[in-house]
């Protein structure tokens, strides 16, 4: 990460302590490569306003490897088992506000999954991810590429072609 500890430090309002907020990021394609995401509309607190799109994916838990949480994520966000994952291929790391105002410092790690089809499951989610993620969608490289709409991490497309899941003119 170039720059990336006084970037962050920059980010920081004056006078905050910020903790550090690891989580695994799941990049999920369905068989024909479509990325799915989910619509987060925040409707109260300090984002009240806001909505992105973004991966599914959450913080780890006291203990938890970013392996252990994608796999949980992944099932809790998507109904998706996994009994293992492969290694991350990308991270990033950023000042991020909480929807209750907490400002953290997001260790993001990202982790592929292949789908085999593209059925979403709402079933683990919480009363949070209930209340604010709207929908879900799943995007082409082109879509991602033509959309207007907010979307995190902004870099997606170049994301995943560095991993070799999409190629520059795929979709």
């Amino acid at each position: 990460m170039i720059g990336g500890v006084a970037r962050i430090k920059r980010q920081i309002p004056h006078g905050y302590a910020v903790r550090r907020r690891p989580s695994s990021r799941l990049l999920v394609l369905d068989p024909v490569g479509s990325l799915l995401l989910f619509r987060f509309d925040h409707k109260r607190g300090a984002l009240a306003g806001h909505s992105f799109w973004a991966t599914p994916g959450g913080a780890l838990e006291p203990g938890e490897t970013f392996a252990a949480a994608a796999i949980r994520e992944l099932k809790e966000e998507t109904g998706i088992n996994a009994d293992s994952i492969g290694l991350p291929v990308a991270r990033r790391e950023f000042v991020m506000t909480m929807p209750d105002g907490e400002h953290v410092v997001s260790d993001e790690q990202f982790f592929v999954v292949l789908a085999q089809e593209q059925r979403v499951l709402r079933d683990h989610w919480t009363v949070l991810e209930r209340e604010v993620m709207a929908e879900h969608k799943w995007w082409t490289a082109n879509d991602l590429k033509a959309t207007r709409e907010t979307v995190w991490p902004n870099d997606l497309p170049e994301m995943l072609m560095s991993a070799g899941m999409w190629q520059p003119s795929a979709n």
